[in-house]
């Protein structure tokens, strides 16, 4: 069994996608624990609902890092999923979890991507560059902001009366609730091998 910890900073809406595929029998694994970088957000309540245990990181002050570490290993994780986590994990995080981290990025990577691309601004800066195709990307997390071996892709069309906010949603409902799951799955049937910084599933 995959041990799996999924890591919040909002609402959740990914979390509760793998949640309700976990009850779906749609991956092997099991969300052992929750953990949040700020208090008091909805994805906890979510997790708490669904009977995870939960867990807060402290403020950037005092090494939410090390306290994260402390965590994987109680909760023996083998797999971290960051699921609308906006907090850049440190090195020391990446390199003991190398290859076990994956990422949902609302975009095509290598488009509209890296430090500062997070959320809603994905989405304005899709729609002020014009382009017709957007999506969102799992990809593995090494020390690049959105610079890891990518796993899974799915486009979605742009429409020419899109808002930020409306694009937003459909990426989620056509692209990013089915791709993070689709991902676990994978990972916990030991379907993934990186070479190089290419994903091959085997």
């Amino acid at each position: 069994m995959t041990n799996i910890a999924v890591l919040v900073s909002g609402g959740g809406t990914n979390l509760q996608a793998l949640i309700d595929a976990q009850a779906k029998g749609e991956f092997s694994g099991k969300i052992v624990c929750v953990i949040s970088s700020k208090p008091g957000v909805y994805a906890l309540e979510r997790a708490k609902l669904a009977g995870i245990p939960t867990e807060v990181l402290p403020p950037k002050s005092q090494d939410p890092d090390a306290r994260l570490l402390e965590l994987l290993e109680q909760y023996n994780i083998d797999l971290v999923v960051l699921a609308g986590f906006l907090s850049i994990l440190g090195e020391e995080v990446v390199k003991r979890y190398e290859n076990r981290i994956i990422n949902v990025h609302p975009s095509l990577i290598p488009s509209f991507c890296g430090k500062g691309y997070y959320g809603l601004k994905v989405h304005k800066a899709a729609l002020d560059y014009g382009v017709k195709v957007t999506g969102a990307t799992v990809h593995f997390v090494n020390e690049i902001p959105d610079g890891g071996a990518i796993i899974l892709q799915q486009a979605v069309e742009v429409l020419t009366d899109d808002t930020p906010e409306s694009l937003q949603k459909r990426v989620m409902e056509q692209a990013e609730w089915k791709l993070l799951p689709r991902a676990v799955a994978l990972f916990c049937d030991g379907r993934l091998k990186v070479i190089g910084n290419k994903t091959v599933i085997i």
